[in-house]
């Protein structure tokens, strides 16, 4: 009988999938907003204002957003499971590293939203 460690890996394709699209969706973004930034001439506080005052820019900026936050939990777990041998201090830095994540996705949105 084969023994497994509980490590809090996730073995399979449904993470790999999430961190391929959730590139995607930002290469997309970027050279959308890139695009953007690009076509304008000048490109003031007023002017940004009123590109992020439409509900389409900021669900794709929200889209964006997410797919970052996403995306950087699993690169930076997959390291953590790959370099960091002792259990404890893996799962209190998957922790440190889950809240920060999470402060820094409240605060983006709230910038977006407000």
């Amino acid at each position: 009988m084969v023994k497994r460690v509980v490590v809090g890996a996730h073995y399979g394709l449904k993470d790999w999938v999430i961190q391929r699209v959730s590139a995607v969706v930002m290469a997309l973004y970027t050279i959308g907003f890139s695009l953007t930034a690009l076509i304008n001439d000048k490109f003031s506080y007023q002017d940004l204002h009123q590109l992020f005052s439409n509900r389409f820019v900021k669900i794709t900026t929200l889209l964006f957003i997410v797919s970052l936050l996403l995306h950087a939990w699993i690169g930076v777990r997959d390291i953590f499971m790959d370099y960091i041998k002792p259990t404890s201090l893996r799962f209190f830095l998957q922790v440190s590293v889950i809240i920060a994540l999470s402060g820094y996705g409240i605060w983006a949105l709230l910038i977006l939203w407000s």
